[in-house]
């Protein structure tokens, strides 16, 4: 593709990150209602609802950062090449959008059934867990290797973005794992049985969240002043 196409990948990198980003900050406002106590129990649903439906941006953007990201790499005019191969082919790019379409279908189900489908949600967390070991593999081969991908202008740049990237998949893992116990909580305060035990659950819950949140929020900040500056290149 020419320098045409190429802006318009780049376009969508972009919207990914705003969207990401502006997104996981309508998520984290939203929280602080959910866990405010002196609302009622269906004005803290209804925000619930919201937060809900506002964090289904950021997961699709997630996903998609890869197949895009790949693609820039691939249209990239320093595209990688080793011995003269061109080591992003058409078919390869497609692989890469197959398996980005797979994982955004894993994704959606677990959000919308909240992980209750077992299987689909075991599928979910080893496709992310195979994705962090594969990209951090790269990120760190890009790091190190003094050509790598056969790339001559420097990209160290490009192996700390896709170490950011890994970081903000593996935070949102963390996230998860800390919101286990909201679920229930949130069920019994609905129900009437709130107390001081399950508004304590639901707050831990929810702020034990924010360390992870904020390795997202500086994750994509930061990959994204890597990807317009590029320290260190040669261009």
């Amino acid at each position: 593709m020419g320098a045409h196409h190429y802006g318009w990948w780049i376009l969508l990198h972009l919207v990914l990150f705003v969207c990401w980003l502006g997104g996981d900050l309508g998520v984290f406002y939203s929280s602080r209602f959910v866990i405010d106590p002196t609302l009622t129990p269906p004005a803290r649903a209804t925000a619930l609802a919201i937060m809900s439906g506002l964090d289904l941006g950021p997961k699709v953007c997630l996903v998609l950062f890869l197949p895009s990201g790949v693609t820039l790499m691939a249209e990239s005019p320093h595209g990688a090449r080793l011995l003269g191969i061109d080591l992003f082919p058409w078919w390869s790019i497609a692989l890469v959008w197959a398996l980005a379409a797979v994982w955004l279908t894993l994704t959606v189900i677990t959000h919308r059934t909240h992980g209750r489908i077992a299987a689909v949600h075991r599928a979910d967390l080893a496709l992310r867990a195979a994705v962090i070991a594969g990209m951090t593999a790269a990120g760190v081969y890009t790091l190190c290797a003094r050509e790598p991908f056969g790339v001559t202008t420097d990209p160290r740049w490009l192996g700390g973005k896709i170490l950011l990237y890994c970081a903000a998949i593996a935070a949102g893992l963390g996230i998860r794992i800390t919101l286990r116990p909201f679920g229930p909580a949130f069920g019994r305060m609905l129900a009437g049985g709130s107390g001081t035990d399950a508004e304590t659950i639901l707050r831990r819950s929810v702020n034990g969240c924010l360390p992870y949140v904020w390795v997202i929020w500086g994750s994509v900040l930061a990959a994204a002043a890597l990807g317009v500056f590029k320290p260190g290149a040669h261009l």
